[in-house]
């Protein structure tokens, strides 16, 4: 029996003689329970599930990637940075069949104690909050436009509409929140979000195929060139900088909080391997394309999030529209992707907070009212503090690799029951390493140009 087990819980008051399914507690763990008279989950359903997990706005930023190290790098790195997450995913559901866990959280408690769930599933609430702030903030900035060094940056709905009050961004995100976000959040399983999951992802391919189409387009017509195949080196400075794109290829495959509740409503839970390695090889593909004909199409022009280049003309013929259904597109895309992250956020809060309590799911009030406080608090944090996207740098440095790399081999390493090869070490040795020296440099790297940035203002 392992360590999060040794505890007894309270169970529902009844148990119905229905077909059981598994339900997560306040720890994060998952029991058998009667009350869910439904299917497993699908193979399929689970991959777009965990797809959906994987892409979000990490997307955007993958051509930058490849801006910071060339073609040829970037490339290599998007898939290394793919065969790593596989392994720690791997490691997780390897792990976890060991030592009978059936959370991340609980994994984290048996080879680290409850110190170690507490600080995992602090990091992982860290994670999710920012990832979801930043999505609204994208969310109001592509809909109701953002201003920025004294610029402003028309919204979708401002073009077409005009400036009144309807249009203004708190408007906005208010009616998103209650009409979009707030029935999707509701659903108290992740399986119920599996058509809005294919949908996300069906979304995703329609950037990947506008954008290469355009960038074919512009090939033909000789109007762009061969982009820079190597990095650009040109002081010390630069040569650092290239590090600073780890944290962004392992916040673009994090997806680690979501494996267990996905593989937990499966009708045959081994298949959750090939799930993986199924969702991780589609948003690889997808990631690849991207980085590829978004860099092609861009350039050294490339910004830190490639949206920002359809703000003007692309020189093509319908290039307007084909903007407008780019931006709008993706905005549709992180809309679905938000409930999916949002999952996993309320059941770590749950765990932190009512850690002993009984399934949040046999209890309304309180499903309803941790729903209610961190919609709440990202609604506020998007619409108040629009700004924090810089902060989420640091975050994404920190919690994010913890979460994807730094604790996955960290429970490798301890291997409490005996199972970790010579390859499991040696990978995670890599992982922390990798994870730990690029982050340090990330952060170093922000709070430096954060200096910078200040001086200058300061003269």
């Amino acid at each position: 029996m392992s360590y999060v087990d040794r505890k007894y819980r309270r169970s529902p008051k009844s148990t119905p003689l229905l077909p059981s399914k598994r339900v997560a507690d306040g720890d994060g763990e998952f029991h058998q329970v009667g009350s869910f008279d439904v299917d497993g989950a699908s193979f399929s359903g689970a991959v777009f599930n965990l797809s959906t997990t994987i892409v979000g706005a990490g997307i955007m930023a993958l051509p930058e990637t490849l801006k910071q190290l060339g073609m040829v790098p970037g490339l290599i790195f998007i898939v290394l940075a793919a065969m790593l997450t596989e392994k720690s995913v791997e490691i997780i559901l390897r792990f976890s069949k060991a030592s009978k866990a059936t959370s991340y959280s609980g994994l984290a408690c048996d080879a680290f104690g409850s110190a170690g769930r507490t600080l995992l599933q602090f990091c992982i609430v860290i994670n999710n909050v920012g990832t979801l702030v930043v999505y609204m903030i994208i969310i109001g900035d592509v809909l109701s436009g953002s201003t920025s060094d004294g610029v402003h940056h028309s919204g979708v709905m401002e073009e077409w509409f005009g400036q009144y009050w309807w249009t203004r961004r708190s408007f906005v995100l208010l009616l998103t929140t209650l009409f979009v976000f707030a029935p999707l959040i509701s659903f108290k399983r992740v399986d119920s979000l599996r058509y809005t999951s294919a949908l996300s992802v069906a979304l995703a391919v329609v950037f990947v195929v506008i954008t290469a189409g355009i960038a074919i387009i512009k090939l033909i017509n000789g109007s762009i060139g061969i982009p820079r195949l190597m990095p650009k080196l040109v002081d010390q400075a630069s040569f650092w900088r290239l590090f600073t794109v780890v944290p962004v290829l392992v916040t673009a495959y994090i997806c680690h909080h979501n494996v267990h509740p996905i593989e937990n409503e499966l009708k045959d839970s081994a298949q959750m391997k090939s799930i993986v390695r199924t969702s991780i090889t589609l948003c690889t593909s997808v990631y690849l394309a991207t980085s590829f004909f978004g860099f092609l199409l861009f350039g050294d022009q490339t910004m830190d999030d490639i949206l920002s280049n359809f703000d003007g003309s692309l020189g093509i013929p319908y290039g307007l529209l084909l903007n407008d259904v780019v931006r709008v597109s993706y905005v549709v895309h992180l809309m679905l992707v938000f409930p999916i992250v949002f999952f996993s956020l309320r059941l770590n809060v749950d765990g932190l907070v009512f850690h002993h309590a009984i399934p949040i799911v046999y209890d309304n009030r309180r499903f309803f009212s941790i729903t209610a406080t961190l919609i709440s608090f990202i609604f506020v944090g998007a619409n108040c503090v629009p700004s924090i996207w810089d902060a989420f740098q640091f975050t994404g440095a920190t919690a994010t690799v913890s979460v994807g790399y730094i604790f996955p081999a960290a429970i490798a390493l301890r291997d409490t029951h005996g199972i970790a090869t010579k390859n499991d070490r040696l990978v995670s040795w890599v992982m922390i390493l990798l994870a730990v020296s690029s982050s340090s440099v990330a952060i170093c790297s922000d709070i430096y140009s954060s200096f910078i940035s200040s001086r200058g203002v300061d003269t």
